[in-house]
């Protein structure tokens, strides 16, 4: 197996985290582990196909004795005994990051996945990022002469790294004429050039792995990390990594994907976005009772995503794992004083449910929204750092709860047609641009929203749905009719060779997605195709 650089990367000091010893380190991990991955990407097709045309899921038979089993994860290192407030962002570009560190965040989650558009800049400028906040040395000058610095007043956030999914190929490294696991090129780099040094200090090397959907996934994972401490001689159960629950087969496998990284997990957490999104996904053929209302009706305190949060945290504690909250993904508006006050008031309220049902802390995308996070949880915590000793014994979750997608109500509208239409486009076009963390109508939405509006779109156009407020259904024409009007609107939003170079492109991969005679699983798989 030989590794390739496809094209050198336009980032000053790329030459510092490509180094002939870190490709080598990769090319290891993919010799040992990418035949695992395809077998396991393969797999999820079969199940998924099963799954729909019984409309069922159930808790595995065969790991039974996992699940009644007495064992607990490894105790959490003291860098990450306090999760109560959790920035996320992506790494790049250096300003972003020195923000997020200078938070006030307990932890800061560095994505790499589905807030970081996957340019090669962005890969390897993420990298370099990463690497100067191991060290404390990471700064920046705008352009304007405006200079970024790491804070010294008070402690930085704690850096948990989110590669991306295991579905992802990074294009720019080849191996054998196949595009590298992108999930193995973003854990490898980092892993390789900050392990030896983060653990020295206490600090890591932490991760939040992504978009799995069953328990082999984790133990690959734990696989990879025990192979990636071995080859530097760094302790075994040094790494750390938190799970994100956010697809519909993975609900029914907590139990187990904690029991696979117990020496290397620290908690899971509840992915709220592509949570729904997978469950549209999983069951997007499975007929009329899986097609959810719009996407702004669908709240938290519906009864499915209830017993979802609530077997998540039971699960995290009875484990001595830590249960980690949803994204609140508003963005203050200082322009905006009325809005703001009702949003943050939403925000309020969604982080006290949250801190009630017994999670340990909760992710914000705006520094303007720690102190409000922080509050509620020190309202609730006190001077403990979490609350693993809620044991949530009064939880008793049945597979028909998680899937009782109809107890969310709600409607189908025309307006949220549109929504999806404009999101999914706005989105998309940034995302090609470049930026994967965008800020839409005082939202900051990523990947995952882009990923709901588009699967929608096709579920309904294939259940033809009759929308509530307008009578009409759900067809090709008027998903094409509705995205004209919608792309013509954002036509008078943005600057016109803008939106000739990344609209009209978003725009058209955004119908052939939604009205495709197939669904294509991950909107980013077509869309990295126009990314250089």
């Amino acid at each position: 197996m030989t590794i390739e650089i496809t094209d050198q990367p336009p980032v000053a000091g790329a030459e510092k985290i490509l180094t002939p010893e870190a490709l080598d380190f990769i090319e290891e991990l993919h010799r040992r582990f990418a035949g695992t991955r395809d077998k396991l990407l393969a797999d999820r097709a079969e199940h998924r196909r099963a799954a729909s045309q019984t409309g069922k899921l159930d808790f595995l038979p065969e790991t039974e004795h996992i699940r009644t089993g007495d064992w607990s994860v490894a105790p959490a290192p003291a860098a990450l005994q306090d999760r109560r407030v959790e920035m996320t962002g992506p790494a790049t570009p250096a300003k972003m990051a020195i923000n997020a560190l200078n938070s006030g965040a307990k932890v800061w989650l560095a994505d790499l996945e589905d807030a970081c558009a996957p340019s090669w800049h962005n890969v390897i400028d993420a990298q370099l990022n990463l690497y100067g906040a191991a060290r404390g040395e990471l700064s920046h000058t705008s352009a304007e002469g405006k200079e970024y610095r790491l804070r010294k007043d008070a402690p930085l956030a704690t850096v948990v790294v989110r590669p991306r999914g295991w579905h992802l190929p990074e294009k720019h490294l080849m191996l054998d004429g196949a595009p590298a696991v992108a999930a193995l090129v973003d854990f490898g780099l980092h892993f390789f050039h900050n392990a030896a040094h983060l653990a020295s200090t206490g600090q890591g090397p932490f991760y939040y792995l992504p978009k799995m959907e069953s328990h082999l996934e984790a133990r690959l994972w734990n696989e990879v990390f025990t192979a990636a401490q071995d080859a530097l001689g760094i302790p075994h159960g040094t790494v750390r990594a938190t799970v994100l629950i956010e697809t519909i087969p993975a609900a029914f496998q907590m139990e187990e994907i904690l029991y696979e990284l117990r020496e290397h997990a620290s908690g899971l957490n509840a992915g709220r976005w592509d949570y729904l999104f997978s469950i549209i996904k999983y069951f997007r053929d499975a007929g009329a009772d899986f097609v959810l209302p719009d996407r702004a009706s669908v709240s938290m305190t519906a009864p499915f995503m209830r017993a979802y949060t609530e077997l998540l945290v039971k699960t995290c504690h009875r484990r001595g794992a830590f249960a980690m909250g949803g994204m609140a993904a508003f963005i203050p508006n200082r322009r905006e004083p009325e809005t703001t006050a009702r949003a943050v008031e939403k925000v309020r309220a969604d982080k006290t449910r949250e801190a009630g049902d017994g999670f340990d802390g909760s992710w914000v995308a705006h520094p303007d929204l720690v102190p409000i996070c922080q509050e509620v949880f020190d309202d609730v915590l006190g001077d403990k750092p979490n609350q693993l000793d809620r044991l949530r014994d009064d939880v008793q979750v049945t597979p028909e709860q998680l899937l009782d997608i109809p107890s969310a109500g709600g409607e189908v509208t025309e307006a949220g047609l549109r929504l999806n239409l404009y999101v999914a486009v706005a989105y998309t076009a940034v995302w090609l641009s470049g930026n994967g963390a965008v800020a839409i109508h005082n939202l900051m939405e990523d990947a995952a929203t882009a990923e709901i509006s588009r699967s929608q779109i096709w579920q309904q156009l294939h259940n033809k749905v009759v929308l509530a407020d307008t009578g009409n259904t759900v067809t090709a024409e008027l998903v094409d009719k509705l995205l004209a009007e919608e792309t013509e609107r954002l036509r008078g939003e943005v600057d016109p060779a803008e939106f000739e170079r990344h609209y009209l492109p978003a725009s058209r991969l955004i119908g052939e997605l939604a009205t495709g005679a197939e669904f294509v699983d991950f909107l980013t798989l077509p869309a990295y195709e126009l990314v250089t």
